[in-house]
This record gives C-alpha cells, structure tokens and sequence, in this order.
C-alpha cells in the first residue's frame, strides 16, 4: 500500500454495507485528518512560543498581526475548502473529468482570493490607528503582516490539494506533509527569530518569514505528491491551467462563500465573547483563555471526523447511494459525539487539575483565574457536546451542497442566540464569566439542534435531488 491509500477506499463501499463497514472507512480516513489538524494548531503554537520568548512586546505585536490575517485565513479556507465535497460527488459518479476541473478551478478562487486580499491587508497600519491601537505595536505588526500576507497564496492552494487528496481517501500524506511543515517551521523560526544556526537576527520578521516558506513548501511538497504519484497523475491538475471553466468556478463560489460565511460568524463569536471578558478584567481573559484553549484542541477530533464525512456523504450522494448518505452521517456524527462526551466527562471531573497545567498553583496571584478557569471548564465540557454535534452535521450537510441555509442557522445562532444570551446573563443577571460560556453553549446548542434535524430530514427537504 503506498503512503497515503487505505484499505477501504470511499467508492468500496456499497449501499448494502453495514455499519461497521462504515465505521471502519470513516476512522481509516478521519484519524490523520485529526491529528493533521492538532498539528496545524501546533504551527501556530510555535510561533507563540518564540516570540514569547523575544518579550511581550513582540508576543503582542505578532498576536495582532495574526489576529488580523486569521479572518481572510477561515473565509478564503471554507471557500476553497467547497472543492472537497464537490470532488467526493465527482468521484461518486465517477466523473474523472470533473475531478480535474474542480481541482484546476479551486486553484483559480485560491489564487484569485490571495490577490484581492493583500491590498486591504497591506493597510494593516491605517487600520489598526483608526481602531486605537497601540503605535508601537502596530508598527511591529505591520513589519509582520507585509511577510506574511503572502502566506496565502500557498495557504489557499494548499487547502485545494488537501481537498482533493481528502476526496481520494489519502489523508495520511495530509498528515505526514502536515507534521513536517510543523517542526520545519520549529527549526527554520528558531533560526531567523534569534539568529541561530548562521542565520541573520530578524526577530519578527524572522517569525514572518518561517511561516511564509513554511506554507511554500508544504504546498510544494502536496502538488509534486499529486503531479507524480501514480493515483493522482491520471488527473493532470496543472494541464490547461490557465483555461476557464465558468461553470465549475461558479459552483465552488456557490458552495464555498456560505461555508466561508459561517466559519467567519463562528470566529466572530469567540473573538466578541473574548471582547466581553476583557470588560470584566484580566483574570477572566486569562481563565477563557485556558478554557477555550482545552475546548479547542478537543475540538479537532469533530472537526476531522466531520471532514470525512463531508467526504463519505459526498461519495455516497454522487453515485445516488442515500442508504450510504444515511449511514456515512449517522456514523460519523456517533463517533464525534462520542468522544466529546469523554472529553465533557474529563473536563467535568478533573477541571482543578487541567487548568493547573496552564497557570501555576503555587503562586498565590493565581488563585482567582483557577477558580474562574475551572468553573468554565466545567461548562465547556457541557459545550463540547453541542459544539462536537453541530460541526458533524455542518459538514455532512455540505457533502450534500447544502451550505446556504445551515449558514442562515449557524448565523443566527451564534449571533442572535448565543452573544445576546452570553450578554445579559454576563451583564445584566451578574453571571459573569459564566454567563458568557452559557451564552456560547447556547448558540452552538441552537446551531446543533437545527442542523442535526435537517441532516435527518434530508430527504423530505429535497436535499437528496440530484445535481
């Protein structure tokens, strides 16, 4: 078996397999999904961490920096991120022909999305003075953000080629090109950051830089696996790249703006209830902080899985198998919120200790973000259910080209449901810190009901039409 096949390849499995058939191909293709998007986070945590180590002043000023990227980042992600669904339907149907040209045209909207960012990105500056930030470190995000605003491009076609690779089953290649981009950037940031291994001094800039080669050659070393590997060499990616197909761009604008859309309102969600602790005082940030860094990182467990559903119940969709439609969501949805129930019983049980992890006991000037930190651990564990529910069933829902409408609910219930809720009990009942994590539990708990019953309903919403 060559890297990046498995066993149980998507198109295998027919109609009249059973569940653990499915459940088999569902763990086969999720499991390096997951581990590829804790390694993703660890990117980001490595920068962190060294820049920590130059001082607050440029922890700061490259937090800002990657703050202001991270929403052009998500929405160009969950535009591209369209080609994984509508390639899986191809494949279901076993048009070659239409694989190619989804993947050529994933290439255009990546490309096309890069270029039209940069130049709002580029006045990083004039931005951050009108919304009253510190001079000093908006210089010094500026210095970060005119580097790595050119990550994008890589970034944004990276995301095409994990779609179809994903499609295809081959997500350990993912995983493996993945971990290396991780401790390639480890090594290449420690190097420009502070002047190690003959490498110039560049600090900032330096970060900057090891996250843009970081990004080239992940992207580098996914398209030469695709061009040159005998199961996807077939699909010539870079032949004609320059022809248009109109109708194809349009779908995956179609499909892809609605999934952009809603991932922004979630990341919207999060960045204004970390706006709301900041109005309560510093130790409250810290403790949401160490609580939404916990949920996270569970988080991606659902995240993968839900991924490969998208992939499954675009398979099964494509060849007309709605028995398979049924069993590839159902089954992925049992095992996201199967393992975030374990991660609500752990987070439940052992709070004091998890946060202990995060913030020194031993230090007297802590006691109160413990405390906090542990109350709203506790919550996210109850959170951790609704959040794990409603990203299976998102993604499910996008197998079938259903984007627009989950976006309307996901939109609603993050902002009309889950912020004002976090608000008057924060504010006006005096909950506080807690008010706002029921407040984020409630939206995504809104978001998960509406999804997961239109997901059941499929076929009496017309869902299951084919395209």
């Amino acid at each position: 078996m060559t890297l990046g096949d498995t066993s149980t390849p998507a198109a295998a499995v027919s109609s009249a397999s059973g569940w653990k058939t499915e459940l088999r191909a569902t763990f086969v293709l999720a499991w390096p999904l997951v581990i590829a998007q804790l390694a993703q986070t660890a990117l980001t945590v490595t920068d962190v961490i060294l820049l920590g180590w130059l001082g607050p002043r440029f922890l700061a000023a490259g937090t800002l920096g990657t703050t202001f990227l991270m929403p052009f980042i998500v929405a160009g992600g969950g535009i591209v991120g369209a080609v994984a669904p509508l390639i899986a339907q191809a494949r279901g149907a076993r048009n070659i022909k239409a694989v190619r040209r989804f993947v050529r045209q994933g290439f255009w909207i990546a490309f096309l999305i890069a270029l039209l960012s940069l130049p709002l990105i580029w006045q990083i500056r004039p931005i951050f003075t009108m919304l009253g930030q510190d001079q000093d470190a908006t210089l010094l995000a500026e210095q970060f953000v005119h580097i790595a605003v050119f990550m994008l491009f890589p970034a944004l076609l990276l995301m095409a080629l994990r779609s179809l690779l994903s499609a295809y089953d081959a997500t350990r290649v993912i995983l493996v090109i993945t971990v290396s981009g991780v401790v390639f950037n480890a090594i290449v940031n420690y190097g420009l950051v502070f002047g190690n291994f003959g490498l110039p001094r560049l600090e900032l800039r330096g970060s900057a830089i090891a996250t843009l080669l970081t990004n080239i050659l992940m992207c580098a070393a996914m398209l030469a696996y695709v061009v040159r590997h005998r199961r996807f060499k077939r699909f010539y990616v870079l032949m004609r790249l320059w022809k248009p197909d109109w109708p194809r761009f349009f779908e995956i604008l179609r499909i892809g703006v609605p999934i952009g859309l809603t991932l922004l309102a979630e990341v919207g969600l999060f960045t204004a209830s970390t706006f709301l602790m900041g109005r309560l005082g510093t130790d409250e940030v810290a403790a949401h902080a160490v609580a939404l860094q916990c949920a996270s990182m569970a988080f991606m467990v659902p995240l993968g899985l839900g991924i490969a559903a998208s992939v499954r119940v675009g398979v099964a969709y494509g060849r007309g198998d709605h028995e398979g439609v049924r069993k590839a969501g159902w089954t992925a949805f049992g095992l996201g919120t199967g393992f975030m129930a374990l991660s609500c019983i752990v987070f439940v049980s052992f709070a004091p200790f998890i946060v202990g992890l995060f913030l020194d006991r031993a230090n007297p000037a802590n006691a109160n973000a413990l405390a906090l930190a542990a109350s709203f651990l506790v919550i996210a564990g109850i959170f951790q259910l609704v959040d794990g529910a409603q990203v299976v069933a998102a993604n499910a829902l996008r197998g079938l080209s259903d984007t627009t409408v989950p976006m309307i609910f996901a939109i609603t219930g993050y902002w009309l449901v889950g912020l004002p809720i976090a608000y008057v009990l924060a504010f006006i009942f005096d909950w506080r810190g807690v008010g706002i994590w029921i407040g984020l539990a409630s939206g995504l708990a809104f978001v998960a009901i509406v999804l997961v019953a239109r997901f059941a309903l499929r076929e009496r919403l017309g869902l299951l039409r084919p395209r």
